[in-house]
């Protein structure tokens, strides 16, 4: 059952990461007018639902934990921070410079009620790691089945 949230299974979508990124991202902003800076870079994320609720894991290496955001409104959860650029030594010439620097904001739908006292964000070794335990009422319930001979007792 699908509940609001584009699950990717083994890479077929890999393609269109970066698409499906930067729509969340767009739409992200669209939904959150109080923010209007651009993200520089968007993280990897990997969001997966249990019975007992959601576990986000961003992976934010080289990113003080002072640095990162975690947010939830409206269902949204709402994930921002900035890794700062390194110094540029004098003397160095920089052939290759593919670490992103900046900004960044991830948007994730979370389409299921949350129990909001419980949410935990814990950083330990670059990885961002968000549990959102769903609300009582929405928890599935195993009801006994009984017999009639039990049920006389």
């Amino acid at each position: 059952m699908t509940r609001g949230l584009r699950t990717f299974r083994n890479g077929s979508l890999v393609p269109f990461e970066d698409f499906y990124r930067e729509v969340d991202n767009l739409v992200g902003g669209l939904l959150r007018t109080s923010e209007c800076e651009r993200a520089e870079f968007s993280p990897r994320v990997n969001v997966v639902e249990t019975e007992a609720g959601f576990e986000v894991t961003a992976d934010l290496p080289g990113i003080n934990a002072d640095d990162v955001s975690v947010e939830l409104h409206d269902g949204q959860l709402l994930i921002t921070g900035k890794r700062v650029k390194e110094s540029e030594e004098e003397g160095r010439t920089y052939h290759r410079v593919e670490r992103a620097v900046g900004e960044f904001r991830r948007v994730i739908a979370i389409n299921v009620p949350i129990d909001e006292d419980k949410i935990k964000a814990d950083y330990e070794d670059g990885v961002l790691k968000v549990t959102l335990p769903k609300s009582a009422e929405v928890r599935p319930k195993r009801i006994e089945v009984r017999t009639a001979a039990a049920a006389k007792n």
